[in-house]
């Protein structure tokens, strides 16, 4: 008996550990809270306590949030409020080359970030946020809702905030599914949600153009922006994301950008496509601006947007290609949805 008893404790092993059984017990003990009265928070006392503050500093009203996907000009709108004065704008706070860490985040910048010169300026002082930096942020847990918990990253993004005197303003490309943890314990902060046409976005995470194409795309796709690394941790709770259910990268794209625009829509205060930024921009700024009370020179900031080539995709496929596709994952995701209402 006992070969047998080894046998079935071996196998019950390799069940329990598999990635997909894991990411479920990780789920189960995120969403799972303690039963307690709900108009009970953690307000200050009157005695001087070492992180009152804190509890203070998360009300504040003057904190912009900005969430996107790579690719979708992110960089550009964290640029605008770089340089619109009065803000401390924080490039890519997850970013796995760490800015406050001046032996790892190198000196290169991405040439297609047209009037960057650096991505850390800001980050200059802050060698303490590696006391709470976790490299896990930018491919692990990427589903948080406003039960899950991580102080670290809630310490991480506090110090931020509390390095300058001027208004902070993060710009992310890792907290779209978190956007519901961020608001949480955010409440007063402004979330600006910045998207871009899926066609184009796709185009631009392309990192190999030269060798793929539509007809091949299944077989040469290389994944350069971690949309793999994100399908398969949010696939749990998004099972159109495994590879095994959707083979098709485009598809697989597809559906991460379209559940990246939905939490963004759900969750932020403000959204703006990418296109009106940057073909009515003069508009599109003054609108935002207003968003969030700053009062910017409007025509001075705009001079930073140098307008791209727009319709990228109509090089790699034609329409009817790309809305075929489109649509076999729109039904799927109504049936999804309507499946959990």
């Amino acid at each position: 008996m006992h070969p047998i008893k080894n046998a079935v404790i071996q196998l019950f092993g390799k069940f329990y550990w598999h990635d997909k059984i894991q990411s479920k017990v990780k789920q189960d003990i995120a969403e799972t809270t303690l039963s307690i009265p709900g108009d009970i928070k953690n307000i200050a006392s009157e005695y001087k306590v070492s992180g009152n503050d804190k509890v203070s500093n998360r009300q504040r009203d003057d904190i912009i949030f900005i969430t996107s996907r790579f690719r979708s000009g992110s960089t550009l709108l964290w640029n605008l409020f770089r340089e619109v004065g009065g803000c401390t704008s924080y490039y890519e706070p997850f970013n796995e080359r760490q800015w406050f860490n001046k032996a790892l985040r190198g000196h290169n910048v991405d040439s297609s970030h047209r009037g960057v010169d650096d991505y850390w300026a800001e980050y200059d002082g802050l060698e303490r946020l590696s006391d709470f930096y976790k490299e896990d942020w930018i491919h692990a847990n990427l589903y948080m809702t406003e039960k899950s918990y991580d102080i670290n990253m809630l310490n991480y993004i506090d110090t931020l905030i509390e390095h300058t005197d001027e208004r902070p303003v993060l710009q992310f490309n890792r907290i779209d599914f978190r956007l519901g943890w961020l608001r949480a314990n955010y409440p007063n902060a402004t979330v600006l949600h910045l998207y871009r046409h899926p066609r184009e976005q796709w185009c631009s995470f392309l990192i190999n153009k030269d060798e793929v194409t539509k007809d091949n795309v299944t077989e040469t796709y290389k994944d350069g922006f971690y949309l793999d690394v994100w399908c398969k941790d949010l696939a749990p709770y998004f099972p159109m994301l495994d590879l095994k259910q959707t083979p098709h990268p485009y598809q697989r794209f597809y559906f991460l950008w379209k559940l990246s625009w939905l939490w963004g829509k759900h969750f932020a205060h403000f959204s703006v496509s990418f296109e009106d930024l940057v073909t009515d921009t003069e508009k599109t700024i003054s609108e935002l601006m207003s968003n969030v009370c700053i009062d910017a020179d409007v025509g001075r900031v705009s001079q930073l947007i140098s307008a791209p080539k727009l319709n990228n995709w109509e090089n790699f496929a034609s329409d009817e290609w790309f809305a075929a596709h489109e649509k076999i994952c729109e039904d799927i995701l109504t049936s999804f949805f309507t499946k959990h209402q």
